[in-house]
């Protein structure tokens, strides 16, 4: 009997794990990757260490117009899946307070072993491969590059998005969507930095914008609330970096999608940094007296010594009401940073019109969408790679079954 045929569109995480469990399950696949080698945007993840995956999975862990979306998904290829899959591949993984990695220590380990099994599988990964249209013709899913048109009996979509500064991340996924009739969800960067006014003035009284010059390159300790049309939302806390622009850091990150969407559609976006979380009004209140009573001679700034950084404490000092700005710093959140400093996107392929058990589109049968194309985002943590293995391997399975 001759092998179902299936195309796999992108050589990244989700792609090469579609590619890998269609060919396990019988299917003679062909991967069209658009840059010269597979798996590019992989080795730059986690700052070229791969967090492949992670022990905790909070409620909030994804995404979307529907996270829920993901349950089904993630409940067929699970964390332990994922880690069982590595470790027959040679993963040797290592546990950093539930964030895994590699060993190796290096995330190009993990794109090797993912090649080196699509290759053992006889797997065709076709590099350069430039996927100008995708349509059903003749009973049959066809990719037609710019000078040849493969032909599969299921067609996976796994470009990925438009994040990253890595060369052929550039939307291409949502247009060939986009035109077997596929609804977008408008594509926004995510896991990202912040631009925003600072509602301080250099002269210390309020107003809409505002220089970040004095704090820039300042990495501190706080906690964010994002308040959108006046109501708080969400909060998190960890390590801040300051700035030219705004705000950046992981607490940001994981804030940002939320913020940014707000944004774009209109709405009136804040942010405020409690730089002494966990300490109460009254307990700041307390500290900063003690701390003028144990030494009379210091003014403000010199007072603040030893508690914030240097940087810091010019801009907590030009504030109207000190106390104020150290618990409540306001921030108008004015829009993101570009894709290109952006990790994921949010937005993307409507859940609506995929199956939330095996990624087939609702709207053709035999075509299948994989990983970030999707309307599917993580936070941080190495979620979005989950999202790939899991999303890839539920589309190659269902991909390579039998026709019924």
């Amino acid at each position: 009997m001759e092998k179902k045929r299936v195309l796999v569109v992108g050589g990244g995480a989700a792609g090469l794990m579609a590619a890998i469990v269609a060919a396990r399950a019988g299917a003679a696949v062909t991967v069209l990757e658009h840059n010269d080698r597979p798996g590019r945007k992989i080795c730059a993840t986690g700052n070229g260490k791969c967090n492949l995956t992670n022990l905790e999975m909070p409620f909030d862990a994804f995404r979307g117009t529907d996270p829920a979306f993901t349950e089904k998904i993630l409940a067929q290829f699970s964390v332990k899946k994922t880690i069982d899959f590595f470790t027959e591949l040679g993963i040797s993984i290592v546990n950093k307070n539930g964030y895994l990695y590699p060993r190796s220590g290096q995330a190009a380990s993990v794109t090797e072993v993912l090649c080196m099994e699509a290759g053992s599988l006889k797997a065709k990964l076709k590099t350069n491969a430039h996927v100008r249209e995708v349509f059903f013709e003749n009973g049959l899913w066809k990719a037609r590059t710019e000078d040849w048109t493969y032909e599969g009996n299921a067609l996976i979509l796994a470009n990925g998005s438009c994040a990253s500064n890595i060369p052929g991340a550039d939307g291409s996924g949502y247009t060939l969507a986009e035109s077997l009739g596929h609804r977008i969800v408008r594509p926004l960067p995510a896991l990202t930095g912040l631009k925003c006014q600072c509602m301080y003035s250099q002269a210390g009284k309020k107003k809409g914008s505002s220089s970040f010059a004095l704090w820039a390159g300042v990495r501190t300790e706080g906690e964010l609330t994002l308040i959108i049309g006046g109501e708080p939302l969400r909060r998190q806390r960890g390590e801040l970096q300051l700035t030219d622009y705004g705000i950046s850091g992981i607490p940001v990150f994981q804030l940002s999608r939320y913020a940014i969407r707000a944004v774009e559609e209109g709405r009136k976006v804040q942010i405020r940094i409690d730089f002494l979380p966990g300490i109460s009004k009254e307990e700041l209140h307390r500290l900063l007296e003690n701390r003028k009573k144990a030494c009379p001679y210091k003014n403000t700034k010199e007072m603040l010594t030893g508690l914030f950084p240097d940087k810091l404490i010019t801009v907590l000092c030009q504030a109207p009401d000190l106390e104020e700005a150290i618990r409540e710093f306001p921030l108008k959140v004015t829009k993101g940073l570009d894709f290109k400093q952006a990790q994921v996107c949010s937005g993307g392929v409507d859940t609506d019109e995929i199956h939330p058990e095996t990624m087939e589109s609702r709207l053709h049968p035999g075509l299948y969408f994989a990983g970030e194309l999707v309307d599917i985002d993580g936070t941080c943590g190495g979620y979005n790679l989950q999202w790939a293995w899991s999303s890839g391997a539920a589309a190659g399975f269902y991909a390579a079954k039998e026709t019924k």
